[in-house]
Order: C-alpha cells, then structure tokens, then sequence
C-alpha cells in the first residue's frame, strides 16, 4: 500500500512528457513502482524531428481526498473510489 503523501517531491499530480522512447516509458514504470497511478490517457505530438508523448500520474490519497472533499480529480468515475 502507498504512502498518504507523495513521494520527493510531494506532488500529488505529475505530468511526465518526453520523447517515445525507452527512457520515456522508464520515467512512467518508475512512477507506477513508486505507487502513482496512471490519470487519463496519453497524448503525444510531432514536433518535426520527434514524437512526443505525454502522461498524467496521480498518487491515490490525492484522488481519494479529492472525492471525499467534493472536488473529483478524476473525469473518469472508475478512478474514484466506490
């Protein structure tokens, strides 16, 4: 089970971008291993040389207090509890 806070640098939301590489989906595995879970789909672009992708994480107290205060984190009910 998670920690109730974050971990290093206490953010509760993280948005990982980069090329779409290996290292890239590194940076997401780290992630999940420390706990974060994956918020929304992935979205990636061309910038003329690459393609660049990009992912929300959320540590789940962030979302679970989130929807226990009134203020959903989540567009997507299935990330919320109950």
């Amino acid at each position: 089970m998670p920690d109730p806070k974050p971990p290093n640098d206490g953010l509760p939301y993280r948005l990982i971008t980069g090329k779409d590489d290996a290292a890239f989906c590194r940076r997401i595995s780290e992630a999940l291993a420390l706990g974060y879970r994956l918020y929304g789909s992935p979205s990636c672009t061309f910038n003329g040389t690459d393609v660049i992708v990009a992912q929300a994480v959320v540590w789940p107290s962030a979302v679970e207090n989130g929807a226990r205060d009134g203020t959903p984190l989540a567009p997507d009910r299935s990330l919320l509890p109950g």
